[in-house]
């Protein structure tokens, strides 16, 4: 069985590029606000949404082709769990941006990840740990969302596919009740 886990991977930022990173971050969450603002609120599909703005996004915030693609499928998918709520969609704030694969790369062989920005792109150093390394060995992953956090450090989530090990099969059941004070039987 096919599983996604999401690794959070920090990311080591220069002070000549963080202006960078909260750039993308502020054009993202404005086009997104822009995107919810200007099409009609009952609207919800993002082939129909992508018609109506993705060429002004993409002159009027400077975002890259995918950037503006991404920015209005978050507008989608949250118009639909609105919906689904009954609640309006809120204000979206400049702490995240989704990347697919073609505006992020994830190299192993020096662990640096590659994100498009507002101006460019730019390779960051994962600053992680032995259980990170271990998830993110020999996998491609496809996209990830950079984030912001509330101390101002930058954290990559990285979206890794793998596949659950098929369970064993046993002859011998062992069944738990945790109302029941008796000792566990087991079943054959």
């Amino acid at each position: 069985m096919e599983q996604v886990l999401t690794v959070a991977c920090k990311i080591e930022v220069s002070l000549e590029v963080a202006p960078k990173l909260d750039a993308t971050l502020k054009a993202f969450a404005d086009a997104c606000n822009y995107i919810n603002q200007t099409v009609d609120p009952k609207l919800t599909n993002k082939p129909c949404i992508q018609g109506l703005v993705y060429a002004q996004v993409r002159e009027q915030f400077k975002l890259s082709a995918n950037l503006a693609i991404r920015a209005i499928a978050r507008v989608s998918s949250n118009r639909k769990t609105a919906k689904q709520k009954g609640k309006p969609v809120q204000i979206f704030k400049p702490t995240s941006v989704d990347y697919d694969a073609r505006i992020f790369a994830f190299r192993e062989k020096d662990w640096t990840v590659s994100l498009t920005l507002v101006g460019g792109r730019e390779r960051f150093k994962l600053a992680i740990g032995n259980y990170q390394l271990g998830l993110l060995k020999e996998t491609t992953p496809g996209s990830a969302t950079l984030c912001k956090r509330k101390d101002g450090s930058y954290y990559v989530n990285i979206q890794v596919k793998s596949y659950a090990p098929a369970p064993i099969p046993q002859k011998r059941v062992i069944g738990v009740d945790f109302g029941r004070r008796d000792i566990v039987r087991f079943v054959d």
